[in-house]
């Protein structure tokens, strides 16, 4: 199997990814000859947080490719230009014949196949689309699926034990509430401030959207219309506060895996993220890891909610130039959804329960973790996960919002006092409906 690597994105050693779009051009670039009358599979993929994952991805699909005479390769691609690389393709009309997105690719789907078929197929083996793939993948409007769902990586809130002892929480803030005046209690005592992501980043845009969605707010409603109302404001008055009484200014200003960095070196005393943070932890400082606790997201106002991290969702291209043995491949993924699970050291679930029906078990008796039973948390993580999208399914507006950072930019502008929380959201909101206005009839 032939590799590539378009953009290194990795956080090996703790280094924040450096990639720039810049690195990218040009954006393809693949040989014409392969071996005579054998097949060939382009894959575009978002770059995990833990290399190894990669390693072993590259390493299976290359087997996959010997099986089935076929010659494949894996292009990874930083989380940050993702984006980018799928809007050059499409608008060039070539490029990867599968693209693998770590959110549901809806602005795209003009230019993927249905997949529906496949989900099909896989239903003989696994049973029915689970929601959070359905929800991910489906237009409504013309009963199709734009992508293909194999897994999703929770987000549980990360704390140091040791640190909000001090705040008289050692189980870490279990609401918002509390996240406010606990944090500003180790701040006062310890001056380690509180880590949330609020910035144009991954982890902003799930952190930002996370929390206007837990104080009961939307950016767009279940019925597909945008209204800011006084739970909005409610969030970033919080977010304000937060900010203010127990935060740091350094967080206003973070670049991708800023917040992992602030962890790492214990800078901050929590934040909202992937459980990679706490594998690389593991391998690279297992004394830090040792403070590091997991608990579910905090409580809200409208329960106790978090997006997922990532959503991996697969689109094979109109333009591919071998549909079948693409379909073929992602059929395969949900076969290998266990060893997915275990490549990931547990930050990939699968889709399919039935695919890992150990999971719970795996969870309460982790062979890395000390203790064992950390990760325990995570076994409810499926109720506490809506899907991106929600309170409806995901949407062509809904994912330009997300990929313009527009709740972000909310959150920062409310945040730094650029803009009273009102005007911060009603700049939001008329943003919204901008974005609402191109897409109402797809």
């Amino acid at each position: 199997m032939r590799r590539n690597r378009i953009t290194q994105a990795t956080r090996r050693d703790f280094l924040k990814l450096a990639a720039t779009a810049a690195t990218l051009s040009p954006f393809i670039s693949f040989p014409e000859s392969t071996l005579a009358g054998q097949a060939t599979l382009r894959i575009a993929k978002w770059a995990h947080f833990l290399p190894e994952f990669d390693a072993w991805f590259e390493s299976m699909a290359g087997e996959w490719g010997r099986q089935h005479d076929a010659q494949v390769s894996v292009d990874e691609i930083a989380v940050e230009d993702i984006y980018a690389l799928a809007k050059s393709e499409t608008k060039a009309g070539h490029g990867h014949d599968l693209f693998m997105f770590p959110w549901p690719p809806a602005e795209f789907q003009e230019y993927a196949i249905d997949h529906a078929s496949l989900y099909q197929v896989v239903a003989g083996r696994y049973g029915a689309i689970p929601e959070i793939a359905f929800k991910s993948t489906v237009n409504l409007k013309n009963k199709k699926h734009f992508a293909f769902a194999d897994s999703w990586v929770p987000t549980p809130l990360l704390y140091f034990e040791d640190c909000w002892q001090q705040a008289g929480m050692p189980n870490g803030p279990l609401a918002y509430g509390s996240l406010r005046s606990g944090g500003q209690r180790i701040r006062d005592k310890v001056g380690i401030p509180c880590g949330l992501a609020l910035t144009s980043t991954l982890e902003g845009n799930i952190t930002c959207h996370t929390m206007l969605y837990a104080f009961g707010g939307t950016m767009i409603n279940a019925k597909g219309d945008v209204r800011i109302d006084a739970r909005t404001t409610a969030a970033l008055t919080f977010a304000k506060s937060v900010s203010r009484d127990a935060g740091t200014l350094d967080a206003l200003s973070w670049q991708a895996g800023d917040n992992l960095q602030a962890m790492l070196s214990r800078k901050v005393s929590c934040t909202m993220s992937s459980i990679g943070l706490l594998r690389l932890a593991e391998k690279h400082a297992p004394e830090v890891a040792k403070r590091i606790n997991i608990q579910p997201p905090l409580l809200g106002s409208y329960g106790v909610t978090a997006f997922p991290y990532i959503t991996n969702c697969s689109a094979v291209w109109k333009f591919s130039r071998n549909q079948p043995l693409a379909t073929q491949f992602l059929a395969h993924l949900i076969d290998q959804s266990k060893a997915t699970y275990e490549k990931s050291r547990g930050c990939n679930f699968p889709v399919y329960p039935k695919t890992l029906p150990d999971l719970i078990v795996r969870l309460e008796n982790d062979p890395t973790a000390d203790p064992p039973t950390k990760y325990k948390e995570l076994k409810d993580a499926l109720h506490w996960t809506p899907n991106l999208g929600a309170p409806g399914i995901v949407s062509p507006a809904w994912m330009e919002a997300f990929n313009s950072f527009v709740i972000p930019r909310m959150f920062q502008s409310a945040v730094k006092g650029e803009l009273n929380v009102l005007d911060a959201a009603r700049a939001a909101e008329a943003e919204m409906k901008q974005i609402l206005e191109q897409w109402k009839d797809v």
